[in-house]
């Protein structure tokens, strides 16, 4: 996409990078344009069709939760988007990445449930015994991934690995500051009856200061699981009631063997995913 003013540098999965016209590349850039795409990924797969009207959805979401979280330093700029996509992109700076997914868990669910069922663990912390499907942990806990480079698969990794890999002072930081805006993001999402599950976080550093810095999206419909407090209470078969890409990782586990080119969604699938992504910014962002 030609975006007058801004060159593009860079694809990822669901967003696309670009840089003023102005300048020679990333590493000079003292800015960037992150714009979400409509395209929808599981299981390290970019999947067809998209889901409409995503990327200015999860945009937005995004923006009222990095309002929310104010206290924590984030990487919007105050620069207006360009009109042809303003809708979905943000100016942010350009920090130096830290390649750690802060993944932090509030409940057991996804990967974390499979793990549990096998070891009794979740990214090899220890729980406590007799855990089902959806129950909330005692307390949240951190379990970081390697971010791996474009077309290769994330890696759990530990809390000593991560020290190993951005040090000991940067680990913490990745770890409080995780923990942190979780325990806060709950607590408001909770007033909206919903239960946030878990989620995962990115970071970089400032690259004038070196503060670490909250980024790329947050708290978002693909980056979260958002379960309805009041089916969840209830119990019952369907009560983690998703708003998230659930539907989508649901009908792709019971219809491919994760090998290969995944399958086509179906236009139901993709017409519930957007009524969900749909509902769940709602209900967050209306006062009551």
């Amino acid at each position: 996409m030609t975006i007058p003013g801004w060159r593009h540098i860079y694809s990822g999965k669901v967003r696309d990078l670009y840089i003023p016209d102005t300048e020679s590349g990333l590493d000079s850039s003292p800015s960037m344009l992150l714009v979400a795409s409509d395209r929808v990924s599981a299981f390290d797969h970019v999947l067809e069709p998209g889901i409409p009207g995503k990327g200015a959805l999860l945009t937005a979401l995004s923006r009222w939760w990095f309002a929310q979280l104010a206290e924590f330093p984030n990487h919007l700029l105050e620069a207006e988007a360009p009109a042809d996509v303003a809708d979905r992109a943000m100016v942010v700076c350009t920090l130096d990445m830290i390649p750690v997914e802060c993944v932090v868990r509030g409940y057991l669910a996804g990967s974390g449930w499979v793990e549990y069922q096998e070891s009794g663990t979740v990214c090899g912390i220890e729980l406590p015994a007799g855990l089902s499907n959806g129950d909330r942990l005692p307390e949240p806990i951190f379990t970081p991934a390697y971010k791996a480079p474009l077309g290769e698969h994330d890696e759990n990794i530990s809390y000593e690995q991560t020290v190993e890999l951005v040090g000991e002072e940067t680990a913490r930081e990745l770890r409080d500051s995780s923990l942190a805006i979780f325990r806060q993001a709950s607590e408001i999402a909770e007033a909206k009856g919903l239960i946030l599950a878990d989620t995962k976080f990115e970071f970089g550093r400032n690259r004038d200061t070196d503060e670490l810095t909250l980024c790329d999206e947050v708290l978002t419909s693909d980056s979260s699981r958002y379960w309805d407090a009041a089916t969840y209470s209830a119990g019952g078969p369907n009560r983690l009631d998703s708003f998230d890409k659930q539907i989508v990782r649901d009908w792709l586990s019971a219809n491919w063997d994760k090998t290969g080119t995944p399958p086509v969604l179906p236009d139901e699938i993709v017409t519930q995913t957007a009524g969900r992504y749909r509902e769940l910014i709602s209900r967050l962002t209306t006062v009551t």
